[in-house]
Order: C-alpha cells, then structure tokens, then sequence
C-alpha cells in the first residue's frame, strides 16, 4: 500500500533509482523539493537540477486541467533518475480545495506504476488545510489492490474471503514539509482503508459474494480485535429483518447483518457511539423488476458503501485517533437475484423498525437493506450519530455529479461538519434538501405503512430516497442526528474503484464532539 514519510530524510535507501512524481502549483512550484528529493537518492549528495528548473518554470497548467512534463536526471554513479515535474490546475471554486485532490489522483493514475517503486513528491500551499487532502487523493490515485489477468502477477483474487493476497504497491509519499507522528499514522491507516475498500469494490461478484464478504469483515475484526455479530439466512426472517431477508432470500448464497464494534476502553460501552451503516448489495440484477440490458454492468459496486464504510473502520481503529466513543460499522449484505423465492413486486415485507413496506419496485431494495440497519443501530448500537452510505440513486448523478456524494441530514451542526469533512479530505460532498413533510408522502400505501418506490420520479429522487431510510429510524429521526450519504457516482471512476468514503469518515470523525 502507499507509504507515507515524515520528510524526505526518512525517505527509504533505494538500490535501484525509484521514478519520482513532483507535484506543485503555480505558487508553489515544487522546485526545492525536487532537488531535496534527488539529492536523497543521490546518497545525499547535490545533484545539477538545472533540466529540472527548466522543465518546471515551462509549465503551464490549464484553469482546469494540470500541466506535466517527462524528463530524465542524471545522478552520476547512482545512473539516471526518471522524474515527472506536474504543476496542478490553476481554477478553483469554491466548491474544490487547495489541494486540488481530483486533479491529484488523476496524475498519480497516470504516472505512477503498479510494479516498480515510486516516489510522489507534493509541494501545496497552506499546509494545515491540503496536507490530508493531498495524501489522501494519493491513495484514492493508486488501484493496484485487484488484478486477475492472466500475464501478471495475481493480486486481491477472492477465494475463500480469509486468506486474500495482496501484491503490495511500491509507492512513497513525502511533503515538502515535516508531517507529525499523528497525522504520519493516520494517512498511513487511512491508505490501509482505501485499499481495502477499493479492492472489495473491484472484485467481480463469482468472488465477492455475501459469504466472502463475511469471511473479509470476519478478517478484518481478527485484525483489528474488534467484536463481531452475525444474523444470517433464515435467523434474519426469525428476528424480523424484513428488509435485507426480503432482498437477499433469492439468491444462493444468504443475506447477513454484519456488525463490527470496537470499545476504545472497557468504559466507554456506556458511551453513545458513532454506527456506521453500509449498503452490501454484492450484485444488483434489480430483482424481477429487471434492469435492462446493459444497465446491469458495474452493479458489482452496489456494495461500496458497505466497503466504504469497512474500510472506513479499519482506518480509524488503526490510527488510534477516535478514542472519545465506541465505534460500529454495521453492514446490510444481500445480493438481489432472481429466482423463484424473489421478492415480487406487491409483497409486503416487515422490516426491523416494526414498519410494513409494499414493494412496489425491487430494483430500490437499498433503501430495504438499509431500513434494517439504520433500525438495528438505534435498537441496540446506543448511537450518538448514525451515518450511513450506499450507492442509492442513478438520481444522485445528476443532483451532485462524479465528483461530488449526496448528502441529506436531520442535523443542520452535523450536516455541517460531513460537508467540512468531505472537503478536508477530497471526498467531496453537497447537501441535498431534507424536508420529510414534503417526501413522505411519495411513499404512501394504501396496504403498507408506506411503498419502497416513489409516485412521482421527479421530485427530489435524491432526498425521497434518503427520507425512505429515515423513516425506518422511529422516534430517533426527531431525536438523534443522522446522515445519509449516496455516493454512486464517486464509488468508481473509470470503472475503477476510487475508495471513497474512508476518507470522509476520518476526517468527520475527528471533528465530532
């Protein structure tokens, strides 16, 4: 995975010359860093980095759009370095960063190799609010963690979901200035959660099916020490999860609950906690309301927000950072096939909140599975706050876009800070409008407490589907604070997972009271 240094002395003692990626912007061109970076390799000698001024001071990057240039340096006896001088995009809104974090991935993408070492180098103004951001986009940049062709080496493949390799990537990170022990520890753990999720998110579905996916989460509390509860198959329908039963009883392997729960100290169980509840669809094939051809690709990633979220969890329990209260990810795995025990449209299935739901379309069975988790988290998680996240609405594309999760809150002071938080971390978010008053009512039932689908597809498909969720939170929509998130757009870029959504829960979680 992405390593990341304190400063360039601590960069690691290279036999063969790794390629360097230097990343600057207008105001900070990266110059001084290059040279640092090369006298380092250099055995830390000085090194004539004249091409390099001049490849840099010829860079002219677009208002939107960065500028790069490919070069080689000689290092006397230690050979020829192969260095990248990129200068980021010069524009940016309001609703962007400093850090220009897409701009970021895109170049790490493009010049960073999966099979040789590398060292990513960035120079960016004002520390304190790019350096996360930045280090972040670096990781989100590298997807190496699943490969299954043929001709090289094998990496991520799913077998039985407890033993998965991983071929490692060989990339370093270093800023041009010193990062503290805190920060080192928690880009470090945080690339270790967006590796997880982007290789959970890659992997085909005849891999990553509800029980692989379990033995991963199971894998996962082994390493982190954290509890574990299962409720699977029929003790689903026993226990009344009508929602994630409903969704997954179809298909050959079974529907599970998944909770994962870490206590930072034996005291704080009393605590109220932060439960974060991920939608686990390991494949949509939209149920007997069938998608239709070709909309069906890609619906592998209907679970990156449960592999958000998982990843999300790792991230935080290895940093060390979030001691203040307990932790949980709950997470709602199902696949919905078609068979002959599918749900129909027009069943009426119970879900955990005790509310009835007539199925009027099995293709937003999202909403089912996360009606269960966001209840199971009220019942028994004692949540302080519950955010959940999933790959809801195609809506949400067109609310909020590729680069930019939907989000809808209860809590204007939380809404807030998710928003700050996609911001210091690169994983972009924008509210949605939450008015219950004016959505509740598109799930109106003549036979059920309420329909999974809405009447009218044009009203604020993004919001309707977020109140379907809180509707299954009972007294604690009025009461508590709660988030949704609907990333189903920025989940993949290029058809490629970008781990989103571990980031973002770091970044909100050290904000939280």
């Amino acid at each position: 995975m992405v390593q990341y240094v304190a400063d360039v002395a601590a960069l690691p003692d290279y036999a063969t010359l790794p390629k360097v990626v230097v990343i600057g912007t207008k105001e900070t061109p990266a110059t001084a860093l290059a040279q640092q970076v090369l006298a380092r390799l250099n055995n830390d000698s000085p090194v004539d980095t004249a091409i390099v001024e001049h490849a840099v001071s010829k860079l002219s990057a677009g208002a939107d759009s960065a500028a790069s240039s490919h070069l080689y340096v000689s290092l006397g006896e230690r050979g020829v370095a192969s260095v990248v001088v990129a200068q980021l995009p010069t524009f940016i809104s309001r609703y962007n960063t400093l850090a220009r974090p897409h701009a970021i991935s895109a170049l790490v993408r493009s010049n960073v190799s999966d099979t040789s070492d590398v060292i990513v180098a960035l120079a960016l103004p004002e520390h304190a609010s790019t350096t996360v951001s930045a280090g972040v986009a670096v990781a989100k940049g590298i997807s190496t963690s699943y490969n299954h062709k043929s001709g090289a080496a094998q990496s991520g493949v799913i077998t039985d979901g407890e033993s998965t390799s991983v071929t490692l990537d060989q990339v370093v990170v270093v800023f041009d200035h010193e990062l503290d022990d805190s920060t080192l520890k928690s880009l470090n753990s945080t690339a270790t959660g967006i590796h997880l999720t982007q290789r959970l998110v890659d992997s085909p579905p005849n891999e990553l099916n509800t029980d692989t996916f379990l033995a991963e989460a199971r894998a996962a509390a082994a390493r982190l020490n954290a509890e574990i509860t299962v409720i699977r198959g029929e003790e689903l329908n026993d226990k009344g999860f009508g929602g994630i039963y409903g969704v997954g009883k179809a298909a050959a392997h079974p529907p599970a609950l998944v909770v994962l729960s870490h206590y930072p100290t034996p005291e704080s169980k009393s605590i109220p906690s932060v439960s974060l509840v991920g939608k686990g669809i390991v494949y949509d094939t939209g149920g007997l309301s069938l998608k239709i051809s070709g909309m069906m690709v890609g619906m592998k990633h209907d679970m990156g927000g449960a592999a958000g979220l998982l990843g999300a969890f790792e991230a935080s329990v290895l940093s060390g950072r979030f001691t203040s209260r307990p932790l949980h990810v709950v997470l709602c795995l199902a696949e919905n096939a078609v068979g002959p025990l599918a749900t129909r449209p027009d069943d009426i299935h119970t879900l955990y909140s005790g509310k009835t739901v007539e199925v009027n379309n099995t293709d937003a069975e999202g909403r089912l599975v996360l009606g269960d988790g966001v209840a199971y988290a009220v019942k028994h998680l004692n949540p302080y706050v519950i955010l959940d996240m999933a790959t809801l609405t195609g809506a949400q594309g067109i609310a909020t876009g590729k680069r930019y999760a939907a989000v809808l809150s209860n809590d204007g002071d939380l809404e807030d800070r998710t928003v700050a938080a996609g911001k210091a971390s690169g994983d972009f978010v924008h509210p949605m409008p939450y008015a219950p008053e004016f959505f509740r009512d598109e799930f109106k039932s003549k036979f059920a407490d309420m329909k999974n689908s809405v009447k009218d597809r044009a009203n604020a498909q993004v919001s309707c589907a977020g109140q379907f969720i809180a509707n299954h939170l009972g007294d604690y929509e009025t009461t508590g604070k709660w988030v949704h998130v609907d990333m189903a757009y920025p989940v993949t870029e290029g058809d490629i997972a970008t781990g989103f959504g571990v980031g973002l829960v770091q970044s909100l979680l050290a904000s939280l009271p």
